[in-house]
């Protein structure tokens, strides 16, 4: 019940944060009933991994909350971002679906091609940046914020001043952004640490990821941090005898003498008020962004591996971040080219967060390896 009670909670707190945006125009999407309401998700790995675990526990989550049953939420897993995923959404368009979620990037065309011929069903995109203003729009959250947070723990860490860092792909915002915040995060605490990161060209590949965590260790790095699906270099951290910080869900259980923490999502409150707005005819293609004030974004719990101070600055920093006077990209922010890209007292706008200037940026202090 207190779960039940959280989630209501948290739903309320993000219509709350939408309603400005939401007031200014009538839905064009018509109500549905909830005993008729069926809901499509479309997702890019399994739902026993990360990063779709954690959108598969937060469709869960919302099926809870507003007393769903199993037979109206239908899945659609291991979706490559090809062809298959025009295949999936049809699929689930073919089967009455009256709002679909897909929660990976490349998606984001397919989506927004299938919204134009389908204005009747509602596509919600994750991490992407594109809205059509009738049926299609995203939802993400400042991940970033969580990922200083997570910088913080690993910069108090390290000895070598090393940390390494997989990535899923180059010249995309959504990564390049968390490696850019989790690098800020890491020199708040320690200006002399370095990260080094090595991209995988894949969201999820769990032998990849653990060869190119080793090859990471093997450069000295004696923290790794990740932007890809699996605990595995969490786990090449722990044979190791290093540390790391995960990503998406608490990977203490697979690495528990390794992981310090993980940047971690709920994303039971956006599909909880996208589909409740459904519901009750209010829903509005409004682009979901919400981070840690809002509590769609945290840190797992900080683990026994933590150095001594980690949780003060930690909660340091979440303060400013909460009260809103302060955020990770404030100036100033020099490239690793040492180009000065945001100015003292200037904050990145979330247009370049998001796309823009994030895409192909890396801030001093990170070396591509």
């Amino acid at each position: 019940m207190i779960k039940k009670a959280w989630s209501i909670i948290l739903t309320l707190v993000l219509t709350l944060a939408l309603l400005p945006a939401m007031a200014e125009t009538a839905s064009a999407i018509p109500p549905v009933k909830l005993e008729e309401l069926k809901v499509g998700a479309v997702f890019i790995g399994p739902k026993d991994d990360g990063f779709t675990g954690a959108h598969y526990n937060g469709i869960e989550g919302m099926k809870t909350t507003l007393a769903l049953t199993d037979e109206q939420i239908l899945y659609k897993f291991n979706v490559p971002e090809n062809s298959e995923c025009e295949n999936a959404l049809r699929e689930l368009v073919d089967a009455g679906c009256h709002i679909i979620f897909g929660n990976s990037w490349g998606y984001m065309n397919y989506m927004e091609e299938l919204a134009e011929e389908y204005p009747e069903v509602v596509f919600s995109h994750c991490s992407g940046y594109k809205n059509n203003g009738v049926n299609f729009n995203n939802y993400f959250g400042r991940i970033y914020q969580a990922r200083y947070l997570a910088g913080i723990a690993a910069g108090l860490k390290t000895t070598t001043n090393k940390v390494g860092y997989v990535a899923a792909w180059p010249d995309n915002a959504e990564v390049n952004g968390g490696i850019n915040a989790f690098a800020l995060g890491i020199q708040s605490v320690n200006p002399d640490a370095v990260v080094y990161v090595k991209y995988i060209n894949s969201w999820g590949d769990p032998t990849l990821e653990k060869q190119t965590a080793e090859a990471l260790l093997s450069l000295d790095c004696d923290v790794i941090a990740q932007h890809v699906d699996s605990a595995m270099p969490q786990i090449a951290a722990e044979e190791a005898a290093k540390f790391g910080c995960g990503y998406n869900t608490d990977m203490s259980v697979e690495a528990p003498n390794a992981h310090l923490t993980a940047p971690i999502w709920h994303w039971s409150s956006v599909y909880t008020a996208e589909v409740q707005d459904l519901i009750e005819g209010k829903w509005q293609p409004v682009n979901y962004f919400l981070g840690l004030k809002e509590n769609m974004v945290d840190i797992s719990p900080l683990t026994k591996n933590v150095a001594e101070g980690t949780a003060e600055k930690i909660e340091e920093a979440r303060a400013k971040i909460v009260s809103g006077e302060w955020d990770v990209f404030t100036g100033p922010i020099y490239s690793n080219t040492d180009e000065l890209v945001v100015k003292e007292g200037e904050s990145l706008a979330d247009g370049d967060i998001t796309g823009g200037l994030m895409t192909n940026l890396l801030i001093k202090g990170v070396e591509v390896k």
